[in-house]
């Protein structure tokens, strides 16, 4: 039954067709409709239909989805034969799909191992052979794949085995003594098709040092003895396969991997033990060899897409899930977009392609995805939280506030919807209503302190001290976190009466009063440009890496042998980033990725292309990585020298590049400065090659170049520095790194206040104001 029908035959037709049918044929029809007649009904239900289908094409991948449409259609054509919906599809119309050729009676026949049995016998074989009494929760998906009726003894010879001494250790024990771990309620991993730990309730935990372990182990040891003295290597194939996904059920990971292991070995260009064995090392912590595993299994299902269409889209998810736990969320979304592309109506790769595109900022195509996965699935509450999430960034609030309202309806102990909804209503005044969502987060979390922070603060905006007093004492039980004290005292300052006309201690003047006293000052502006220059360092996280290793990773790069230039995907960048930044937690490392595509990507896009000069940017972040300024520069030069046709560095490239390196990196360093083209400054360029000094020269150019180096060394050098006993005249903040002392007022400022103009109130009215620079060491 590898197809569903195309329609219905006339009656003249279907009576000529089934009158010229034999006694055997029917027989085999029989046979194969009462193996699969469980409830023994007189008719194939839904599931019995799906378990049917799935048996006949064991070589085929499907979706439950697929599958269901598969159903549809045959219930549809054959509805003379549904006495009433919910019994399904009695024999004779069973009879009459294999009549009207919607599948191959002898071929399915052979495929459920009934083609050399008495046709007299199917009876009393179907009953021996039916489903497990006593069958793990993964066999009721009709996509279970089991295709030997050996492999149904050994899943309910385990099955009961393990039940048995799950009784055998509750009996001893209490029930407030008994070890159980929490259900999976919303796997981390795709569950609706490739894993199968999406159940509900308590499971039991086995201790690996307890007698009835032991006892499973020898009789899983024999198990899996008579699994491999089977003639067939099929068979033991089938059946070492079953046999992991039981143990993988019953969170027996490593058993399941021996299982998985063995079924490899038998067929080692079959892509369902890859699967499996990457789901296990998934659900070990092993996330570089589920990795492995997955693409192993992604290699294997291209070469034969059609036989594996259905599995591929569970391949793409759970990759795509591992890459974005080790921080790789451009390539994540890579995968979860083409899961999509291959199953449109898979709701969890576009909530995950969703999920990934918001990551690193690519707010409009998230949105897109993401109200695709809640019009596929309305009720699925995650969705719709990370929807709002999105609305946020985008500044759509009350679209936002709808969105993460959805999310608790359908679920009301939604943690993460409940704390953003709560920390919108906050922004938004209504200090009442935040306060309720923040404390239904501490009921779920109780040591959720941020929760419990934005709880106290709700509180005092609602005007309820006492229980805001107590809900900022509960936060400081949790934690000592800095953001807690800061919080404190910023309420006790606004519970503070001020008089009505009371005025901030400080006012921002003219940047053209603001002189410096000596050469060794620096200027205003030029601070401003270094304190941007130092966010976006920070932020990327570039200022951690030695800019000598960007050499390194341009000597061993290989582009494709037809590659003519050096753009490449933006995937293919972040992975070379991981490499440099290998140092960074995954969570780290996908904020500074944020970063720099919101920071530096945006400008190096090739129009229309999605791809990156990996040249360019590698010469565009060169300055603010790690190592001193000369390495920096060497770094720079040598990007742009870096040859892709040989893949190697030249000794000179032509000034054009340095012109359009130039203009670039101002773009990306100095985005408030009105852009002169330097080709207009400096004349066309003749594309004569220049030398390394020659670069310096119009890198160092403090007007057209980065001749900013050298304030930026000195804020870097200031973050190792401890603050001071210096206190900002503006902020009042301890100052570290670098001051600036008036030097007639006596007033002291930080670098921030410094580079936007403010002094005290009680200096407003000077004509100018004179600075002096001083560093701590």
């Amino acid at each position: 039954m590898p197809k569903p029908p195309a329609g219905k035959e006339s009656s003249m037709e279907t009576h000529r067709r089934s009158s010229g049918d034999s006694a055997t044929r029917r027989q085999k029809v029989r046979g194969i409709f009462e193996r699969f007649d469980l409830n023994g009904d007189g008719a194939l239900d839904r599931s019995e239909m799906a378990a049917l289908f799935a048996a006949v094409n064991p070589t085929l991948q499907f979706t439950s989805d697929q599958i269901s449409s598969i159903i549809d259609e045959v219930f549809r054509s054959y509805s003379d034969f549904i006495g009433h919906p919910s019994s399904g599809l009695s024999l004779d119309g069973l009879f009459q799909t294999y009549a009207d050729g919607a599948g191959d009676l002898d071929r399915d026949f052979a495929a459920l191992s009934l083609s050399n049995e008495n046709p007299d016998m199917i009876n009393t074989l179907s009953n021996r052979y039916r489903y497990p009494k006593l069958a793990p929760t993964w066999l009721s998906s009709p996509n279970h794949g089991v295709t030997h009726d050996s492999t149904w003894k050994v899943i309910e010879e385990l099955e009961i085995a393990i039940r048995a001494k799950i009784r055998a250790r509750a009996a001893k024990f209490s029930p407030k003594d008994s070890t159980f771990a929490d259900g999976f309620s919303e796997v981390w991993c795709s569950t609706d098709l490739g894993f199968e730990l999406e159940r509900k309730g308590a499971e039991f935990v086995f201790k690996e040092k307890s007698s009835e372990f032991r006892v499973l182990l020898q009789e899983l040891k024999e198990i899996r003895a008579k699994i491999d003295s089977l003639p067939i290597m099929e068979e033991a194939f089938d059946g070492h396969l079953a046999i992991g996904r039981t143990l993988f059920e019953r969170h027996l990971f490593m058993l399941a991997l021996e299982s998985f292991r063995r079924a490899l070995e038998l067929r080692p260009m079959d892509v369902r033990p890859h699967f499996r064995i990457g789901n296990t090392f998934w659900f070990l912590g092993h996330i570089k060899e589920a990795k492995d595993s997955f693409l192993a299994a992604l290699e294997l299902a291209e070469r034969d897409s059609l036989q594996w269409s259905g599995l591929l889209p569970q391949i793409h998810v759970n990759l795509g899930i591992v890459m974005e736990a080790e921080g790789l969320v451009i390539n994540a979304s890579e995968h979860y977009r083409e899961a999509a592309i291959l199953f449109p109506n898979h709701y969890r790769a576009l909530k995950l392609l969703g999920s990934a595109l918001f990551g690193v900022g690519e707010y409009e195509p998230a949105e897109k995805a993401l109200q695709e996965a809640v019009l596929l699935k309305p009720d699925y509450p995650d969705a719709h939280c990370d929807l709002g999430c999105v609305f946020h960034a985008m500044k759509e609030e009350e679209k936002a506030i709808l969105a993460f309202q959805r999310a608790i309806d359908l679920k009301p102990d939604h943690l993460d919807a409940l704390y953003n909804l709560g920390s919108l209503l906050l922004s938004a005044g209504r200090h009442k209503r935040a306060a309720e969502m923040f404390g239904r987060a501490v009921t779920i979390n109780p040591d959720h302190w941020k929760a419990q922070l934005n709880r106290g603060i709700s509180l005092f905006g609602a005007g309820e001290l006492n229980e805001a007093k107590k809900a900022l004492t509960e936060a400081l039980m949790i934690t000592n976190r800095i953001e807690l004290y800061d919080a404190i005292q910023h309420l006790k300052q606004s519970k503070r009466k001020k008089p009505k006309d009371e005025r901030p201690n400080w006012v921002a003047v003219d940047a053209s009063k603001f002189m410096t006293a000596d050469e060794s000052t620096t200027d205003q502006k030029c601070l401003s440009d270094a304190l941007w220059i130092r966010e976006i360092q920070k932020a990327t996280k570039l200022g951690r890496c030695d800019a000598t290793l960007l050499k390194m990773e341009m000597e061993t790069y290989q582009f494709p042998v037809s590659s003519s230039d050096r753009s490449v995907r933006k995937a293919e960048v972040e992975v070379l980033l991981h490499r440099l930044l290998h140092f960074l937690r995954p969570d780290t490392f996908r904020d500074a990725i944020k970063a720099i595509d919101e920071k530096i990507w945006y400008v190096l896009h090739i129009t229309g292309s999605g791809k990156i000069d990996l040249g360019m940017f590698f010469a565009v972040i060169a300055p603010i990585c790690g190592g001193s300024p000369e390495r920096r520069k060497r770094a720079a030069f040598d990007s742009l020298s870096w040859q892709p046709s040989r893949n190697e560095l030249q000794r000179q490239f032509s000034s054009v590049d340095v012109y359009a390196y130039i203009r670039n990196l101002r773009m990306v360093y100095f985005p408030s400065q009105q852009f002169s083209d330097l080709m207009e400054i400096t004349g066309e360029g003749d594309g004569i090659g220049i030398s390394f000094h020659e670069f310096i020269n119009m890198f160092d150019n403090i007007d057209h170049g980065f001749g900013i180096m050298s304030t930026l060394l000195k804020l870097e050098k200031g973050a190792k520095v401890h603050r001071s006993r210096h206190s900002c005249g503006v902020c009042r903040y301890r100052i570290s790194n670098i001051m600036f002392k008036e030097v007639k007022a006596k007033f002291c400022l930080c670098a921030n206040c410094y580079s936007e103009c403010k002094v005290p109130s009680a200096f407003e009215e000077e004509d100018e104001y004179r600075f002096k620079e001083c560093l701590f060491d």
